[in-house]
């Protein structure tokens, strides 16, 4: 869904001409990449100081 509306907004700027709607689907896209970058590194130090990724796990980090 997210997707969609960046083509959209995309082909809506396109069809009118302006650059302006091209630009802010770039600054979409790098916010969404930065999301899943920070997702994938919790995954990562969750492997590394738990060695697995089972959430059930994290249990006993909340004191």
């Amino acid at each position: 869904m997210f997707n969609s509306v960046n083509l959209l907004v995309a082909a809506f700027s396109a069809y009118h001409s302006d650059p302006a709607g091209q630009v802010f689907v770039f600054f979409i896209m790098i916010v969404a990449a930065a999301e899943v970058a920070v997702g994938l590194s919790i995954l990562v130090m969750m492997k590394r100081n738990v060695d697995s990724v089972d959430i059930n796990l994290l249990n006993r980090l909340k004191w």
